[in-house]
């Protein structure tokens, strides 16, 4: 099956910065067993979640060992698709690859396809099983370290964060839409938009930058004129920001024909995402509420359907000291992808990866590791620099971020909130509530639990 947005949500505590957790707060607390139930946390809808099952024995797993890029496999397509889901419409034509750049846009050093460092800087971090990776400063645009950073490869869900672009320059985000069946039908990851509700465009924003819905997309989409309207405008604006290795096929990442981007135009993208405010602001965004929708009179029986809480899928928010937020994104072909923002210091770093695959760790701990790692170097210690918004492709040092609204930790309620890695902990916890219930419910109608009178 094909997905969007569902993986790379897991995260270990090893390799994160030391961080005081925050207390789940009391609605989520006390609403855990009926939320999880409902489903309303990110990416259960329309998935395929896997939870761990007691007393399982894990599978075996094949040796680790890096992908090389030396050669440059994907130097003009990304890796052949292993499912249909890239053939052309009947009377189409198959897209010819998009043109390699000469020179290479950031400059000579990122025309290479392994891993490119500045002198005098450690070690790449053990254990990346991304094929391919870019870090960059936000502010000043230089690329600190990259592998493979101009192979192409399919974005997955992170190519939402391009959609977001332009839906945030184009929509009024105060106007209320009405949900579809067509919403609701969208492939992949759904947030749970049902015929009739009624939404605001930033709530819509919320579910698509906050929890990947490809049924907000698919609404979005079609307020920009359609599906193929919104695919010409996100590519036009990749062209914009010479993003030159990148072409959506959809507007919500899942895949399609000619579909690809690269490590450094993800990261031109996001940093392109992170000068609009509204945008820095949601993909810092813990929770938030969404709507429900209304009972569907065809549907016998059918009941009004709560409005329900949602919550930011990207793990590292929760985990990684000074996180800004970042997209996490999975397809069959696309494997693991995911980009990620963080500050230290004053200092604001975007890392990209591609294809990359759980083992031996995470998506998101490789991307912690690669920041702790990042945020170590030189301030003159950089291979290259991502473009400005012209087509110019020369560096902007000057280009101006929004900020993301603090956290503050001793405020009630701006604490951690569960996650999928949560769920075999409130799963057990609801069965041992529910078998205890029952077995009270028994005893008081045995008549032992009764007063004798």
């Amino acid at each position: 099956m094909r997905d969007s947005g569902v993986a790379a949500r897991a995260l270990s505590s090893k390799a994160m910065s030391t961080r005081t957790p925050r207390r789940r707060p009391r609605r989520l607390r006390t609403l855990a067993a009926a939320t999880l139930v409902a489903g309303i946390f990110c990416g259960t809808a329309g998935t395929g979640l896997d939870v761990a099952v007691a007393g399982a024995q894990p599978a075996a797993t094949p040796p680790f060992t890096t992908p090389n890029t030396d050669d440059c496999p994907n130097k003009v397509s990304p890796p052949p698709p292993i499912d249909t889901s890239e053939v052309p419409a009947p009377g189409d034509p198959a897209p010819t690859p998009l043109p390699v750049p000469s020179p290479p846009i950031g400059g000579p050093k990122l025309g290479q396809c392994g891993v490119v460092l500045p002198p005098g800087v450690p070690p790449v971090p053990a254990e990346i099983s991304a094929t391919g990776w870019v870090i960059a400063d936000l502010n000043s645009g230089r690329v600190l370290a990259a592998k493979d950073p101009h192979g192409r490869y399919r974005p997955a869900s992170t190519i939402k964060t391009l959609l977001a672009i332009v839906a945030l320059r184009s929509l009024d985000l105060t106007k209320v839409v009405t949900g579809t069946q067509e919403d609701a039908n969208a492939e992949g990851t759904r947030v749970g938009i049902g015929p009739g509700g009624r939404y605001t465009n930033k709530q819509l924003m919320q579910a698509l930058i906050m929890c990947s819905g490809n049924d907000a997309a698919h609404a979005i989409a079609m307020q920009l004129g359609g599906v193929d309207a919104t695919v010409a405008k996100m590519r036009a604006e990749a062209e914009r920001l010479h993003a030159m290795d990148t072409r959506p096929a959809t507007p919500a990442g899942l895949d399609g024909p000619g579909m690809s981007t690269s490590p450094y135009d993800l990261a031109t993208i996001f940093r392109e995402a992170m000068t609009i405010p509204t945008f820095a602001e949601l993909i810092h965004t813990e929770q938030a509420d969404f709507p429900g929708f209304p009972a569907d009179p065809k549907i016998p029986g059918d009941k009004d359907h709560p409005g329900f809480v949602i919550a930011n899928d990207n793990r590292l928010l929760y985990d990684f000291d000074g996180d800004l937020g970042g997209k996490t994104g999975f397809t069959d072909d696309a494997r693991q992808t995911f980009v990620n923002a963080a500050e230290r210091g004053g200092r604001r770093l975007v890392i990209t990866l591609l294809k990359a695959d759980v083992l031996p760790i995470r998506p998101p701990e490789q991307a912690a590791r690669l920041l702790e790692w990042a945020f170590a170097f030189p301030p003159d210690a950089y291979v290259g620099s991502l473009p400005d918004s012209s087509r110019s492709g020369s560096a902007n040092p000057s280009v101006t971020l929004a900020s993301p609204p603090p956290h503050d930790s001793d405020q009630p309620g701006d604490e951690d909130t569960p996650t999928h890695d949560d769920l075999p902990t409130y799963i057990l916890a609801g069965g041992i509530l529910v078998a205890l219930g029952l077995v009270i419910a028994a005893w008081w109608v045995s008549g032992r639990g009764r007063r004798r009178r």
